[in-house]
């Protein structure tokens, strides 16, 4: 996404921020030090990030100031996180504005955290890129391997109980519901978790195992249990989970629409 949305978003938030100031004097400093006092859209998530999985508030200062300089180095992630937040905001009707998800939203934050996350494995930085996984799954129970590989404009809705492991792959504009785990096989390492293409929703509770494909625009229904690759624009449901027709929409992770055929 082009670097001109993140500076619209963050003047949105800025406006909305100021906005909420006016409005709920009770959480002034919430507004203030989460958004008003930050000088741009990285920093404000590095904020976010740190204070959020700090132990105490000294570690909450430097954790900020770290995470600033990697969004400062890394300026893609700003906008992932740009496309992740309007995905949020257009798909989930829980939250109205982007100041609420940004405040409020574990999945977004979580998401977040991975990002800087795989950055910093990516750059060998393996002890702080565990830690950040570690103390996702301690204070907000999301538990996301800094390996994986996940793209933009994507939605963990609630967000509690879901798991993502170290070679799982995730596609852009994904929509995966609470409980939801891209597991592996119980092999001791290599290629064993679950690549998910574009478009895909995943319901709440799904469980999908091993080194297989969720093809572009699937729909995996809440509870089901995935053994097995599932085409594209096709919908698995149940325990195994078995075809049980197509997705209404081509890209039912944007519409979040939960039925199925049979509904209709």
């Amino acid at each position: 996404m082009p670097s001109h949305s993140v500076s619209a978003l963050w003047n949105d938030l800025r406006n909305q921020a100021q906005h909420a100031l006016d409005t709920e004097p009770t959480l002034a400093t919430v507004f203030r030090q989460a958004v008003l006092d930050r000088p741009d859209f990285g920093c404000a998530l590095a904020y976010r990030i740190g204070h959020a999985l700090a132990e105490n508030a000294d570690q909450s200062h430097t954790l900020a100031d770290r995470f600033a300089g990697i969004h400062h180095h890394a300026p893609q992630l700003a906008e992932a996180a740009c496309s992740d937040l309007q995905a949020i905001v257009s798909r989930d009707p829980a939250f109205d504005t982007a100041l609420e998800v940004f405040l409020f939203s574990k999945g977004f934050l979580a998401l977040q955290a991975y990002r800087v996350g795989h950055d910093l494995q990516a750059r060998g930085e393996r002890l702080l890129a565990m830690f950040i996984q570690a103390r996702c799954n301690e204070r907000l129970g999301i538990d996301i391997n800094p390996a994986s590989r996940i793209g933009s404009g994507i939605m963990l809705d609630h967000g509690t109980g879901i798991v993502i492991g170290e070679t799982a792959v995730v596609g852009d504009d994904v929509s995966i519901l609470q409980g939801v785990t891209l597991g592996g096989t119980g092999k001791e390492g290599g290629d064993r978790h679950p690549k998910v293409r574009s478009g895909v929703m995943i319901g709440a509770g799904a469980k999908i195992l091993g080194n297989i494909e969720i093809g572009e625009g699937a729909k995996v229904g809440a509870g089901s249990i995935v053994l097995h690759p599932v085409a594209p624009h096709t919908t698995v449901v149940g325990n195994p989970a078995r075809q049980a027709g197509t997705p209404r929409h081509a890209r039912p992770a944007l519409d979040m629409d939960q039925s199925f055929d049979g509904d209709r």
